[in-house]
């Protein structure tokens, strides 16, 4: 059980977890008896929420329930997407170091969390799931990400799965966990073209990929954190509130406590929308008292995010155009995440790919998770017949290089190269005996530099003196496996090197921080819960008490009703025979056990 590894699909909206067992992946329900929990956070005056507990209280208590990390996590604060999620964040998102960090009341006090921290808390609550299952300890994981993640958001994840005690053992896209599990059945000789699509809560992610006995080779991904479930929820929402406000000229969007409840309300009309023409909205008091009753179609939800709808269309178009690959060719289109039930989805899908039949054969909340697992068990030796064909060859999301005088990135790597991969570029100095040189990896698909992700600089020192242009500085961008990065450099004349691993925004230091700080609540979240089980424990005692002495007079009175009978027949029969009294006798002792059995029972259930 040491080497158990889990597989995680960490989503933006909900979160799942699996495990590879006897030849096949069990989805593990949570406490609540749910496969998927809520990707949510919430702070108390009492304790720390996770999952269901925390998104259900989540109206009332809006400023200090956290969710959605994924569209903060990796990014600076001043990033245009994060400015513009925050305005649909009813917590306190504030600036520190250009990070965006979640500032809280927690037991009265102001505390302030990096996104790597709620997301660890996340990840606690599923290896709990996990390890309460298995009734053994997990340490490792597979981890799922969408697939437009850059470097600093999967360095991010990994060090959040380092803040909750995970061994993260790799760090795959979700729609590549997704074929994973579609593939594991599917080891037939000749390569099958599969699309998959995968459109969540938070996030449209678009994978193409080969299958071919048992190998899953990725071609190319595409991905937008930006476009999901959540964002047809906002467009519901900012609906309803302009709705409100012309009938009852109010504005309600200052009121947190109202849009959670009308949030709420969009996300159960977007889900009746994908099985019936019509919605009806009743919130009662929504707002001052005013009760809201509206009705929504299907074709005004679709016409309210048909620019959202058209812009998954584009993910596909971009993947086969980065595969070189035409749509006829593809055999199948595998649909991934609960978004895809919205039937304009698929019909838009389908038309695409010129009527051709999709494939709703997995399980879309489940199936990253999945592969999730498929590939933990793998990677921690399992060697079981259904696995031990199955490889993954996935590829770089985006391109990496390094900026050269002129301000523009060279790159060394393009994206979509399937991965591990190792490849190298020449340079050289720029003026006449130039001491060193210093070399910025940049990641990103933009000309100019300025407009890329700078992920790190390498110097490297007591070059080869000599006039500019003369000095052969071989830099070497090696990705492996696990998606880490290494840049090396290396003069080429005199043979002094230098290298680089590319990590995450967190320093070591605030990694160990932020463990300690981790184990501290979730001493205390455990402590809570020990709390909350001892007075459940008592108020059933309690109960079960109450019952027992209501049930007294019943018994009471039964036993004088089988005594007062049994002297009734004694008087009635003065001369009856010997074995009629001893026959008496016995029938009124099986009332009188019957009866006490009962009490008996009573008295255990306490």
């Amino acid at each position: 059980m040491n080497n158990m590894a889990i597989g995680i699909d960490l989503g933006t909206s909900y979160s799942c977890v699996g495990v590879w067992q006897n030849g096949r992946v069990e989805i593990i329900a949570n406490d609540q008896g749910n496969r998927t929990t809520p990707s949510y956070v919430a702070f108390t005056n009492t304790g720390i929420l996770i999952g269901e507990a925390a998104k259900n209280q989540a109206s009332m208590n809006p400023h200090n329930t956290v969710f959605n990390v994924h569209r903060l996590i990796g990014r600076s604060f001043n990033d245009q997407d994060v400015q513009s999620n925050m305005k649909h964040m009813p917590f306190n998102v504030i600036n520190r170091n250009d990070k965006p960090v979640i500032n809280v009341n927690y037991k009265g006090k102001s505390i302030n969390f990096t996104p790597e921290e709620i997301l660890s808390m996340i990840l606690v609550k599923m290896k709990e799931t996990a390890e309460a299952f298995l009734t053994a300890q997990v340490k490792n994981a597979v981890i799922t990400v969408p697939a437009c993640f850059n470097n600093f958001q999967r360095h991010a994840i990994r060090d959040a799965g380092l803040i909750a005690g995970l061994n993260v053992l790799r760090i795959i896209i979700g729609p590549t966990a997704a074929a994973i599990a579609y593939g594991l059945d599917k080891k037939a000789p000749e390569e099958r073209i599969v699309l998959i699509f995968d459109l969540g809560g938070g996030t449209c992610n678009v994978s193409l990929l080969t299958i071919e006995e048992g190998i899953t080779e990725v071609k190319s991904v595409a991905g937008d954190i930006n476009l999901g479930g959540e964002d047809f929820d906002n467009r519901l929402v900012n609906h309803l509130v302009n709705e409100f406000e012309r009938k009852f000229k109010k504005d309600i969007t200052p009121n947190a406590h109202s849009i959670r409840r009308l949030r709420t309300t969009c996300e159960r009309v977007k889900r009746t929308l994908s099985i019936s023409t019509r919605a009806s909205i009743e919130i009662d008091s929504l707002f001052e008292g005013i009760d809201f009753y509206t009705s929504l179609t299907r074709a005004s939800f679709e016409e309210l995010n048909q620019d959202l709808f058209c812009s998954t269309m584009e993910l596909i178009e971009r993947v086969l155009r980065d595969a070189e690959i035409g749509k006829s060719q593809v055999h199948e289109i595998v649909l991934v995440g609960c978004s895809t039930y919205i039937p304009k989805i698929q019909k838009m899908i389908c038309e695409f790919f010129n009527g051709k039949e999709l494939n709703k054969s997995i399980n879309p909340a489940e199936s990253a998770a999945c592969g999730a697992s498929i590939q933990a068990a793998i990677l921690s030796g399992d060697t079981s017949v259904e696995t031990q064909d199955l490889l993954l060859l996935d590829v770089a999301p985006l391109s990496l290089g390094f900026g050269n005088a002129g301000g523009v990135m060279t790159r060394i790597i393009k994206r979509n190269t399937s991965i591990p991969t190792k490849k190298f570029e020449f340079c050289s100095t720029q003026f006449d005996n130039q001491p060193d040189v210093e070399i910025q990896v940049y990641e990103g698909e933009r000309v100019r530099t300025k407009d890329n992700n700078l992920l790190g600089t390498l110097k490297l020192s007591g070059i080869l003196l000599a006039s500019k242009g003369v000095p052969q500085i071989e830099i070497t961008f090696d990705i492996e496996s696990n998606g880490i990065l290494v840049v090396s450099a290396v003069d080429k004349t005199i043979g002094i090197s230098n290298k680089i691993t590319i990590t995450g925004q967190l320093s070591k230091e605030e990694i160990e921080r932020m463990v300690f700080k981790a184990e501290k609540y979730h001493a205390e979240r455990k402590q809570h819960a020990q709390k909350i089980e001892a007075q459940i424990s008592l108020e059933l005692y309690t109960n079960n008490l109450l019952n027992v002495v209501q049930n007294f007079d019943n018994i009471r009175n039964e036993l004088h009703d089988a005594a007062q009978k049994s002297i009734t027949w004694l008087d009635n029969n003065q001369e009856a025979r010997e074995d009629e009294y001893e026959q008496k006798q016995k029938s009124l002792e099986s009332i009188v056990d019957q009866i006490m059995n009962t009490l008996y029972k009573i008295n255990i259930t306490l």
